[in-house]
């Protein structure tokens, strides 16, 4: 059985925060809480540790008090460059991955992405949620940034972001996968939505 007590924690913070204009997204505040923080509070109690991938404001997030680790690939090389550094750092069976800008994600992520892993025999697992589709229709939609990752993973990462690869679905359909689902009734099906501009996370406030 997957268990969360040998899961670590991730915090995505890494970003160039192009759509906010620059500024580092992770400590734009929500509910007067910067992102990052509010994330870590709410991965915390979820696994055994946590840590955080960020590549500037350091003092500022080392003051969070978890560990903090910058990519270990140059330029912003997105989410693959903090699983990576994950990885390299996790000290667990299992690395559990969020990003700083969605906050309403499930306080039960930890626990409902190891059952799958156990289930399904998965190395990967990536959560899955409700998006309004363009025929305005719910269809459930992979959120690949909220990932769970075993630790045996880190060579073939490596290799991966070592060859220019940075899609995560074209490293990840290498390993034996498997999609957490919520979509259960009491499910919020804003779960994963993100901040991706300074007005969505005004409007995620306000919600």
């Amino acid at each position: 059985m997957t268990a969360i007590q040998d899961m670590t924690g991730l915090v995505l913070a890494g970003g160039r925060g192009s759509r906010m204009g620059g500024v580092d997204k992770g400590l734009q505040t929500f509910h007067g809480v910067p992102l990052a923080l509010h994330a870590l509070q709410r991965l915390q109690p979820q696994v055994k540790t946590c840590m955080l991938n960020a590549n500037r404001s350091l003092d500022a997030y080392a003051a969070f008090g978890v560990p903090v680790h910058t990519d270990m690939l140059a330029d912003y090389a997105g989410p693959l460059a903090g699983f990576l550094t994950g990885l390299s750092h996790c000290t667990t069976s299992w690395l559990l991955t969020v990003p700083c800008d969605s906050p309403r994600f499930p306080h039960d992520l930890a626990q409902r992405m190891a059952a799958t892993a156990a289930k399904e025999n998965a190395l990967i697992v990536l959560a899955a949620g409700p998006e309004t589709g363009p025929d305005g229709s719910l269809q459930m939609r992979s959120q690949p940034v909220f990932a769970l990752l075993h630790h045996s993973l880190r060579p073939s990462l490596q290799a991966f972001v070592s060859e220019g690869g940075r899609k995560i679905d074209a490293w990840s359909r290498q390993h034996p996968q498997a999609l957490c689902h919520f979509d259960e009734p009491g499910d919020d099906p804003q779960a994963f939505a993100n901040a991706n501009t300074l007005d969505e996370l005004q409007a995620l406030q306000n919600e």
